[in-house]
């Protein structure tokens, strides 16, 4: 995976597996990282962040699960082909999904202009 680099903040209440499939998710979403493109090994992206393999696979298993990539054995970690939308988005969906990411950026003691910030370098990416 050369180009956009993921990255940890060990002081963040956001577990490290959570940050690593939310950025890969974001990335994955958002066409910066291909279909098809190969995503590094679990243990090499564990030894590049430091962490343990563990939380490393944890985040693996949870865009699998979400069927954003594929891991076969022998062809490695691959970045799956996007589901094509089969409508178009529900305004209330939207509104409840907006309404978790404001409660829990609160929680973490993020003012309005810091979660319209964080909004905003989202939909820029």
């Amino acid at each position: 995976m050369s180009g956009p680099a993921v990255r940890v903040d060990t002081d963040s209440p956001v577990p490290p597996y959570e940050q690593i499939r939310a950025q890969l998710a974001a990335l994955i979403t958002t066409g910066r990282l291909p279909e098809g493109g190969r995503l590094p090994t679990v243990r090499q992206l564990a030894s590049d962040l430091g962490l343990a393999a563990g939380t490393v696979a944890r985040a693996y298993r949870e865009l699998e699960a979400a069927s954003l990539i594929r891991t076969r054995r022998g062809a490695g970690t691959r970045v799956a082909p996007l589901p094509t939308p089969l409508r178009r988005p529900d305004p209330a969906e939207l509104t409840a999904l907006a309404q978790r990411f404001v409660t829990e950026a609160r929680a973490l003691g993020a003012d309005a202009g810091e979660v319209l910030g964080a909004v905003r370098q989202v939909l820029e990416e």
